[in-house]
């Protein structure tokens, strides 16, 4: 196996099979343990198929590193976060791969603090498994294994505690929730009934193939959401990823809404009582949360792509707000990493102090437009690829990540390596 990266812009994402089997599982799990020392570490994997046979070899790895193991088997990732920043737990392991395919599984390695490691750490966890530095627990200091059942309730607890729950239930919301048959149908539909909601669920099964729509919640997976938000006459509309940490919406006319748009709105509800907060966002987001952030006196932070940059940008510069535009929010208060949940229960709280529908809150924005493609590049010709579009524009050039070309003030081109796939 090569010695490139193993850690793209979220974690370690493969196709378990040669060269990244269960072998590969096991020494890169012992390498994370060898950061983590005795640990305990919290272990959790979503509803991918592969994921209860990669979580028991990444204990196994784990272990052999003489960490203890702590699992909790299927979980949200936003949930296992925020078990291991409240219960003192020395890191966590996350089998996941979030919105790829099914085919798709990986790593996500989760710090002390509940925020996904570093780029350093990742960086020496990689040089640890490459050049095979990586503690080898003899039979008297080997980890040993546990489980912890508490890790949902206490997330639901927790984002349940962060608004005004009884301004919400007087409203009696009617909610459609597409899970996606991911992870988040364990927490966010009881979230939402504790709250006075109406649920009406759809893709509700966990199924590790997201046989209902996809694990990605697209504009073009998410008609069926849409029309049952028409014909339910509810107030809302939510989907979530594969492992539930990032949320699109569906306003109550049954129009789908890009992530900044949504997490914009709430920026401008929580400035508006906390003004002048820094909000940390990727450069690949839309300008209209500068736009509405100005208005409070509030400064806007740009990073790469990656919810990890955000992160760990917020915690270092203290920042309370976070969002991308993928339907990813961060909200400080609660933890500084991605949560779908969360970002669904803030949205519910900003309709309920305005006392008005999502569509008209939204339809006083200004009106930007936003195009992503994907195209397969050869890893081998990136680079090659990356130096020809900076040659050939004709714009100002931003380079925090990959090339961002400006054609006008409000017009740019953004052309990136996808860190999650080729």
């Amino acid at each position: 196996m090569g010695r490139g990266p193993l850690f793209g812009t979220n974690g370690i994402r493969f196709i378990p099979s040669a060269p990244h089997g269960l072998d590969f599982v096991v020494d890169i799990a012992q390498a994370i343990g060898t950061y983590f020392g005795k640990g305990p570490v919290l272990l959790g994997h979503d509803g991918r198929s592969t994921g209860p046979v990669l979580a028991k070899a990444a204990s196994t790895g784990l272990m052999a590193a003489g960490t203890n193991v702590v699992e909790c088997g299927l979980v949200p990732t936003p949930a296992l976060q925020y078990s291991v920043g409240k219960l003192e737990y020395s890191g966590g392991v996350m089998i996941t791969a979030s919105h790829n395919p099914a085919e798709y599984n990986g790593i996500k390695v989760i710090d002390a603090d509940g925020v996904e490691i570093d780029r350093g750490v990742e960086r020496n966890i990689e040089s640890s498994h490459f050049n095979r530095n990586v503690r080898v627990a003899d039979w008297k200091s080997v980890g040993e294994p546990t489980f912890d059942a508490r890790v949902i309730a206490k997330y639901c607890q927790g984002i349940l505690s962060r608004v005004d729950r009884r301004g919400i239930m007087k409203r009696e919301y009617r909610v459609v929730v597409d899970t996606g048959n991911g992870v988040q149908s364990l927490a966010a539909p009881t979230i939402l009934e504790e709250l006075g909601c109406k649920v009406i669920t759809l893709n509700g099964d966990i199924d590790g193939n997201f046989s209902g729509r996809g694990p990605e919640p697209t504009t073009e997976s998410l008609t069926e959401l849409a029309a049952a938000v028409v014909s339910t006459k509810a107030d809302l509309g939510v989907a979530y990823d594969g492992d539930g940490d990032r949320s699109i919406f569906c306003d109550n006319q049954g129009i789908l809404h890009p992530g900044d748009k949504t997490g914009t709105l709430i920026v401008d509800f929580i400035l508006s009582r906390r003004s002048k907060s820094l909000v940390v966002t990727p450069i690949s987001t839309s300008q209209l949360i500068e736009i509405i952030t100005s208005k409070h006196g509030a400064e806007v932070l740009r990073t790469r792509v990656g919810s990890v940059d955000v992160s760990r940008t917020m915690l270092k510069r203290k920042a309370l707000l976070g969002l991308e535009e993928n339907g990813g929010f961060f909200y400080g208060p609660h933890q500084a990493v991605r949560d779908g949940a969360m970002t669904s229960v803030l949205l519910l709280e900003v309709l309920a102090v305005k006392n008005t529908s999502l569509s008209n809150l939204l339809s006083k924005y200004p009106k930007l437009y936003q195009k992503k493609l994907r195209f397969q590049c050869d890893h081998d010709r990136v680079q090659e690829v990356m130096i020809a579009v900076g040659r050939h524009n004709n714009g100002i050039v931003e380079r925090i990540d990959g090339l961002k070309v400006w054609t006008g003030k409000r017009t740019w081109v953004l052309i990136r390596p996808s860190g999650t796939e080729p």
